[in-house]
């Protein structure tokens, strides 16, 4: 809106994606600064008792307890408004990104209201895992279809971009991979987001990669590597409005939390994420540089099928970590919560790295 605005009266440098890009990050810095504080007093007055502390975590957890959650309410709010007065509005890519955002975000309110209505401390006190994924492969079925028309006529529909300029066409299958890029993306860092600070940490190395890779995809031979996607472009403020929320939710979120992100900040975060990398033809590149929250995922999923199959067999069930996710794990050895999570931000640094090599010469 207000580019489209700036470029009516002569504003020509508000064409450039870096400048949309900066506005939108200065904007939803912003908007943390000023309203940040009095969101955190609003959801403790509604809340009143804040997010039940599962039963499935460490007990140095139970003193967070009284913490408000939903924090990605703010979050979704502060990428939205920005993006909306700041991208193309007649490019369909940044509203495909934020409806991803909305959808996976909505999942994620249901899933948040629920632990907080019920005050239970279960650890599967919210939406059924069935319903959740159900509910999950509408939405990746309704994006995966918009996602395919924005993509140029010279590149196969329903296709996989992978390394080293190879386009594998995949047909129906399609759909299944992008089920696992952006429902995998989402149950990603909503597993992440277990310790204080760790989500947003971990998220914003990923978040500098699909930026690169938005600024290939948008500039013929800067890599050679990267397809060229003209409609990208109305990705920079989308993409700048989200760096610019998950900073500032990190001044309130770095331990000891203020308040949590909740499902509702977690699952649109992954949600998004998955469907930036899906629309910049970068799913792989995506999933080495979140390659830290895929093995945070990986260490649930193997500590639960390990669990169940070794009880049929034995009549006992075992375990291969000490708790899982991962961090929990790291937690029973004994190390501090801001350990583990510097010392996962600085892995998710180094995959991105990596993710970047990748993206230049591969």
């Amino acid at each position: 809106m207000l580019t489209s605005l700036f470029l009516e009266h002569g504003f020509t440098f508000f064409a450039s994606g870096w400048t949309q890009f900066a506005a939108a990050f200065g904007l939803a810095f912003l908007i943390f600064a000023l309203f940040g504080r009095p969101f955190i007093k609003m959801m403790h007055r509604i809340q009143k008792r804040g997010q039940p502390i599962s039963e499935n975590v460490p007990d140095a957890h139970r003193k967070k307890a009284g913490t408000p959650t939903m924090g990605g309410l703010l979050i979704i709010t502060a990428i939205i408004i920005p993006s909306i007065l700041f991208m193309p509005v007649s490019n369909p890519t940044g509203w495909i990104a934020l409806l991803s955002l909305i959808m996976f975000g909505a999942i994620g309110f249901v899933d948040d209201y629920k632990k907080v209505a019920s005050q239970s401390h279960k650890a599967a006190n919210g939406l059924s895992p069935l319903t959740r994924l159900g509910l999950e492969a509408i939405c990746v079925i309704i994006l995966a279809y918009l996602i395919n028309k924005t993509i140029p006529l010279y590149i196969p529909e329903l296709s996989l971009a992978l390394p080293f300029g190879i386009i594998l066409p995949l047909g129906i299958w399609y759909y299944l991979f992008a089920y696992f890029v952006i429902a995998g993306s989402a149950n990603a860092t909503n597993i992440t987001d277990g310790l204080d600070g760790m989500l947003a940490k971990l998220y914003m190395p990923v978040l500098i990669v699909l930026v690169v890779a938005l600024y290939g995809a948008t500039r013929i031979g800067f890599m050679d590597t990267v397809m060229f996607l003209p409609t990208a472009s109305g990705l920079y403020a989308v993409l700048g409005a989200a760096f610019g929320a998950v900073l500032g939710f990190l001044w309130y979120n770095a331990k000891p939390a203020s308040i949590f992100m909740g499902d509702v900040g977690s699952l649109a975060l992954g949600g998004f994420m998955g469907t930036v990398a899906m629309l910049l033809k970068s799913e792989i590149i995506m999933a080495i540089a979140a390659f830290m929250m895929v093995l945070i995922l990986l260490s649930s999923f193997v500590q639960t099928m390990y669990f169940k199959i070794t009880r049929k067999i034995t009549g006992t069930g075992r375990r291969v970590f000490l708790r899982a996710p991962l961090h929990h794990h790291f937690e029973e050895l004994g190390w501090p919560e801001t350990k583990i999570v510097e010392r996962f931000f600085i892995m998710s640094i180094l995959f991105s790295g990596l993710a970047l090599v990748l993206l230049k010469f591969a």
